[in-house]
């Protein structure tokens, strides 16, 4: 397939939310007590909810930037992509590095949203469904067609997140973003009934449980002096974790038509993964007594779960062996480790040293996205439009250059110093 043929469906990418995304969604008697965005003295943006205080990490939002600007030090709007925040100018951006539609993950409340749980139960309630009718209605609808659309969960409350489900779900929501681990976040673990009504709900309504790397807010790093580099690599084995820990679940079993997806977390592991569940049922299911109905884990594994990946040409390469019908692309912008604006040439560069046949990289750069999450961008926008040729012609125009934008030169060493005070915060937590 020629590159710019490729129909590419991004299912994990990020926003950083703006400033009035609650103007038009929360009821008038909570906006007082709004998260809102709070400009420092220093010249960074941090979003403030009560006493907490979130900054926008140089991680989250570095596209079309220069590497030696990526960090963990906090940043201003201003220092980043207007795509990053500004739905009309993400658009752009897309059609620039050729990308039809993307599913956007929120930043500031985390993947699990568990910032908005406070005492007063309507209000938590209130701010979630904001959030999710802001993301649907004004992000998402801004451009129908050129988004997956995703929703917050009620984590604190399993009968209300359900509720939610439901109701987003009617708005033509099938994606609900959650933590890879719950119990890590203080609440029960996979294992217990108490998210029953939540399983429940994602199966009546065809919606996909994405669990993101990170998500329970637990990074991996072996000790207080790990350097940066061991936790970014080792970011994707929560997903692991969180593979094995849901399939060797009762939420499988019980819930046949459970749907997960194991966001940003590669696939290069899943085929030794895959191995190894399987070998662990011949050796341990007699007195375990795990009974997947006469099919193997890895069987089941394709039932159930959908992976995720950027490059990762081992996985391409293996891709039979994790299932073709499994496998999703991923842009992950504007993320330190998005391709953007160059994806495409990236990925077709080894879907072409792999040899891929056209049927396989359709499925995989766009037919699973659709088929998984409901989605038909092509209700909106026809084919012949929504091509990686086709888009970038339509951009041309539209500046992709990498640009300088931090306000403040901070010296390598400054930036591994406030990287180890994270980590040692982390061990601490972990502990």
């Amino acid at each position: 397939m020629n590159r710019d043929d490729m129909i590419l469906i991004s299912v994990d990418d990020h926003i950083i939310e703006p400033p009035d995304m609650f103007v038009n969604h929360l009821p008038e008697r909570y906006k007082a007590e709004a998260p809102r965005l709070v400009h420092r003295d220093d010249g960074t943006d941090v979003w403030q909810f009560r006493e907490t205080v979130i900054p926008n990490a140089a991680l989250n939002a570095v596209a079309g930037r220069p590497k030696e600007e990526y960090g963990l030090e906090p940043q201003g709007l201003d220092e980043i992509r207007p795509g990053c925040y500004d739905v009309h100018e993400r658009v752009k951006d897309m059609n620039a590095g050729g990308i039809l539609a993307s599913m956007n993950f929120p930043s500031f409340p985390g993947f699990a949203a568990r910032l908005f749980a406070t005492e007063d139960h309507d209000f938590s309630l209130s701010l979630v469904r904001a959030y999710n009718d802001w993301h649907i209605d004004e992000w998402c609808g801004a451009y129908p067609g050129r988004f997956i659309p995703m929703a917050l969960p009620v984590i604190w409350d399993p009968e209300a997140c359900a509720a939610e489900i439901r109701r987003v779900a009617a708005k033509g929501c099938h994606s609900l973003t959650f933590s890879e681990n719950p119990a890590a976040m203080g609440y029960p673990s996979f294992h217990s009934e108490h998210w029953d009504p939540v399983w429940r709900a994602l199966c009546d309504t065809g919606t996909v449980l994405n669990v993101h790397i990170g998500s329970s807010g637990r990074l991996a790093v072996p000790a207080v002096d790990s350097p940066p580099d061991v936790m970014i690599t080792l970011q994707p084995m929560n997903i692991v974790s969180a593979a094995a820990d849901l399939l060797w679940s009762r939420v499988i079993k019980e819930f046949p038509d459970i749907r997960i997806a194991l966001s940003e977390g590669g696939t290069g592991w899943i085929p030794y993964f895959l191995e190894r569940v399987d070998r662990t049922f011949e050796m341990h299911a007699t007195w375990t007594l795990q009974d997947f109905g006469g099919k193997l884990p890895s069987e089941v594994f394709r039932e159930h779960f959908l992976t995720c990946f950027i490059s990762d040409p081992l996985g391409v390469k293996l891709r039979h062996d994790i299932g073709i019908d499994n496998i999703c692309w991923e842009a992950d912008y504007p993320h330190s480790d998005s391709m953007w604006p160059g994806a495409p040439e990236e990925l077709h560069e080894v879907l072409v040293r792999h040899d891929v046949p056209d049927s396989d990289i359709d499925k995989m750069t766009h037919e699973n996205a659709m088929r998984w999450y409901s989605f038909d961008p092509f209700a909106h926008v026809p084919r012949e439009q929504a091509t990686v040729g086709a888009l970038r012609a339509a951009s041309a125009d539209h500046d992709v250059s990498i640009q300088s934008r931090s306000k403040r030169i901070i010296d390598p060493s400054e930036k591994l110093a406030g990287y180890r005070e994270r980590a040692k915060r982390a061990v601490e937590a972990a502990r």
